[in-house]
């Protein structure tokens, strides 16, 4: 659905060290400079940061959250704690699972340092019939 997300920041290598750390969690590289940019790419798309090319200040979006897929609950674990010794910060519920209308899911969000909301999301195996969930 979509080819490619861009967060705004303001000091871009602060940001730079924060999504490397994190995106690192899950797998990918270090962010490839662009100008005033960093990219993030995958088979599936790109995320990408930059300082705003109109000068001023970036700021969050109220409301607004990227999410990221993980494989397992322990990479969740690995992205939130990367990302909060990076420079981001705990907001939300802690990170575990959550049983709600898209039935269980892991989930585990941060801040970036300029205070976009992000979180990673894993949905296990739904369980046979008559499974015990873990």
């Amino acid at each position: 659905m979509f080819s490619h997300v861009m967060v705004g920041v303001n000091d871009l290598e602060a940001s730079r060290q924060f999504y490397d750390a994190v995106l690192g969690t899950l797998g990918h590289g270090p962010g490839v400079a662009n100008r005033n940019r960093y990219f993030y790419r995958s088979r599936s798309g790109s995320f990408g940061i930059t300082t705003p090319i109109n000068g001023e200040a970036a700021c969050h979006g109220n409301g607004s959250t990227i999410g990221f897929t993980v494989d397992s609950p322990e990479q969740g674990a690995a992205f939130h704690a990367a990302g909060l010794a990076n420079g981001g910060s705990t907001c939300e519920d802690p990170p575990g699972f959550r049983e709600g209308e898209m039935g269980r899911l892991y989930l585990a969000y941060l801040r970036d340092p300029d205070g976009n909301k992000i979180c990673v999301v894993h949905r296990p195996p739904k369980p046979e019939a008559g499974a015990a969930r873990a």
